[in-house]
């Protein structure tokens, strides 16, 4: 509508503004989060490799370097996982809080064009009446100068 202008667009367009760089919050901190993940199995699969490695070195000739090194590879990936974990758990942690963020700036640009709507409908039902008063006053005046 060419004549239509919404007195609040400005803040209708900070509203995508706002929601847009949520978004990009919320995508980067997504994308951390499965990279701590991927790290923290990588860190599981070292484990299981020296588990393995353990049960092989203790199962033929017993080179007891061999079987500390890898009893001491172990207990540090333990410690790895450990922090790891807890690495996941605040990445986690802050995409929950990015996702309610997200979320709250989302329904705030849906109330936003749903106010818009309101106002659009508004202007076209106050159009439809001035369009059907110019109407009854042409019919009105063509009515009397016939007469």
């Amino acid at each position: 509508m060419a004549g239509f202008h919404y007195r609040m667009q400005n803040i209708l367009d900070i509203a995508y503004q706002l929601e847009d760089q949520a978004k990009l919050a919320f995508a980067q901190a997504n994308r951390n989060y499965m990279d701590e993940q991927d790290k923290l199995q990588e860190l599981l699969l070292r484990k299981m490799n020296y588990e393995t490695k353990l049960k092989d070195v203790t199962s033929g000739n017993l080179d007891l370097r061999e079987i500390q090194f890898t009893k001491n590879a172990i207990t540090s990936m333990d410690q790895l996982i450990k922090k790891q974990m807890m690495e996941v758990q605040k990445a986690s942690r802050i995409v929950d809080r990015l996702r309610d963020e997200l979320d709250e700036k989302m329904k705030e640009r849906k109330m936003h064009e749903k106010l818009r709507e309101k106002a659009l409908k508004e202007y076209r039902i106050g159009l439809s009446k001035k369009e059907e008063l110019a109407t009854d006053e042409l019919v009105s005046y063509t009515h009397r100068t016939q007469e």
